[in-house]
Formats: C-alpha cells, structure tokens, sequence
C-alpha cells in the first residue's frame, strides 16, 4: 500500500480506500466485517461511506465493527457523506445548517464514534447560501465533531465558490473532493482536475471500474446477464449496456486495458485501478467491491506500476477529446492536458 496526504491537510491515508455502499444490500454484515478486516490488514486506512448508503445500514455496520474492534478506531481515517433525505420532511435534505445538524448527529449514533475525520457534502445545493454551510461545516469543526471537510460531485465553478468563500470568510477549507472519474469517464480533466490542483485539492474517485466495464466482464456480442451489476436489473442494464456499448471509444478502452493486463500479467480491474491511482491530484480511489474476493484482487492494485508506455496507451485510447467549445479552442485542450499530466 502506498501513503499520501488528504489533500492540503496533514493527515496520511492509503492510496486505496475502502467504499462501503454496498454494505447492507449487496453485501451482508459478515461480508461487509470480513472486507474492514481485510482492508486493514493489507494496510490500508481510508474507509468511506454516507448516510444515504443502504438507508443508513452501511454506516450501521461500519458502527457495529468499530464496537466490536475498538481499537480500531483511531487506525481508520473514517470518512462519511450527508445532503440527499433520510426521511420524508420539506427540510429533511439539502446543504442547510438544520439539515446537516441533524444528519451528522445522526451519522455518529448510527457509526458509534464520537467524532468524523472527513465529513463531505453529498452534492452541491443551489438553494443554500454557500456561506450557510460552511459555516456550519466550521462549527463542527470547532467542537471536534469532524476533523476536515470534503465536497462530493461538485462542478469546477463550484468547487472554486466554496474554497474562495471558505477562505474569505476564514473557516476551514474543503482538502478533498470525491468525483466520478475512470478511464471511461475523464471529462473532469478539463477544469475540475486542474481547479483541484489549483487548490491543493487531493481526489478519492468513485466508480473507478466504471461500472464493472473495465474489468472485462461485458461483451460487445452479448447483453449483460444476471450475473453482472448490470444485467441483475435488466432494465437499467440494458439502457446502461446501450448507451455506453454504442460508442467506439468504450471497446478501444477495454482493449488497451486487457492489452496491459496481458503484459502485467494482472487482472484488467488492477491496470484500471493502477492508472487512475496515478492520476495527477488524485489521493485514494475508492473500491466498491461486492465479496471479498472482489477486494482482494483489486488491493494488489495498490503497489502496480505501470510503464510510461502503457500509460501512454491507456491516455490515448481513453482521451474523450472534446470538441465544443470552449475546451476545442486551439491550444486550449493542450494546455488542460499540460496540466492534467502535471506539468
């Protein structure tokens, strides 16, 4: 397992987290108490879940393993989420003081900790006053009851409106920011990627696989089955299955990803999980792993190196190329690349 900075802050987490919103559903509470085992014998730290989760199981499980492992606690750099409902109420979601009060509040009873070390804002909320959350972000703070705080799905505008007003206004400002990103879904390059380097902001991707695409497991001949995350809901598999097996770019990815693993001799999953582990800005990718075999294989991701021209194979084929302006400018698109890249 490799080590890194959360972001702008002091605190050291795993390149590699632990995503828990299976648990609960997916994934039983023995399952889901095997995988936290697990995870932290090979090493790594950053464990993430919201509230919203399996309706509040998944953090009841995290809660009933940190009871039954006490010492455990102060090993995991427990992150968690709120914004979306819990409940039916007109102020029962959102980003407002009174909402978040009271998803927090609920959040620790349900994970049986005293405090969060990365408490994240599920989703941006047009309807709350920017300032209104931060500042109850900082309250929190201020008493103990989170250690940092993290955006999640925020657009680059939005990121930057809530680091500039943090810091105008002096309250604790975001370290992270949890995006979608894969190699299937790298559009955040283009201003999210550099607002975050900008900022000092460190990313934990979700859907690194991408939905279970980069791991092989779909067909460009064959509609997914009942045995894949897709095909167990056959209507949102088959709209999902179409959408993206329509495009050329999806099967010149798998090929470059497959065509790696060959040379690596790994599985698919760990070159995709590899290169975005090296991902400029990028901090923790977050796993979501069904079994604990899943886990298994994709934690020997956390130390594979990929040569510079496997990467390079894999930019390619994965570059979304944008045409429309203002990211087809001349120069413009380079420049976000330089950027991205690192340089």
């Amino acid at each position: 397992m490799q080590y890194r900075l959360l972001g702008r802050s002091g605190t050291v987490v795993s390149n590699l987290a632990l995503g828990t919103m299976t648990f609960g559903t997916e994934t039983d509470a023995d399952g889901a108490h095997a995988q936290l085992s697990r995870f932290l014998d090979a090493g790594g730290n950053l464990v993430d879940t919201a509230n919203v989760y399996s309706g509040g199981s998944s953090e009841e499980i995290i809660g009933r393993w940190l009871a039954a492992n006490p010492g455990q606690r102060s090993r995991i750099v427990l992150a968690t989420k709120g914004r979306f409902p819990m409940a039916d109420g007109v102020n029962d979601h959102g980003l407002s003081r009174r909402h978040l009060r009271l998803a927090l509040e609920a959040s620790l009873r349900r994970l049986q900790t005293d405090w969060i070390d990365l408490y994240q804002v599920h989703a941006h909320d047009p309807l709350t006053p920017i300032e209104e959350t931060l500042r109850f972000l900082d309250d929190a703070v201020q008493v103990g009851k989170i250690n940092y705080l993290g955006l999640s799905n925020f657009t680059g505008w939005q990121l930057q409106q809530a680091v500039d007003t943090a810091e105008r206004l002096l309250l604790s400002v975001p370290v992270t920011l949890q995006p979608q990103y894969n190699l299937l879904a790298r559009e955040i390059e283009w201003e999210i990627v550099p607002a975050s380097l900008a900022n000092g902001l460190g990313l934990l991707p979700w859907s690194p696989l991408g939905g279970g695409w980069l791991t092989g497991k779909y067909s460009k001949q064959e509609r997914p089955s009942g045995s894949t995350r897709l095909g167990e809901n056959p209507d949102r598999g088959v709209e999902a299955y179409d959408r993206r097996s329509g495009r050329q770019r999806t099967w010149d990815v798998i090929d470059a990803v497959r065509a790696v693993a060959d040379e690596q001799g790994a599985t698919m999953a760990q070159v995709a999980l590899a290169w975005l582990s090296d991902r400029p800005a990028v901090t923790s990718v977050i796993l979501g792993a069904r079994t604990t075999e899943q886990l298994e294989d994709n934690l020997q991701a956390a130390d594979l190196r990929l040569s510079a021209a496997q990467t390079e194979l894999l930019d390619v084929a994965s570059d979304p190329e944008p045409a429309d302006y203002p990211y087809g400018e001349p120069g413009v698109q380079q420049r976000a690349r330089k950027i991205a890249d690192g340089h």
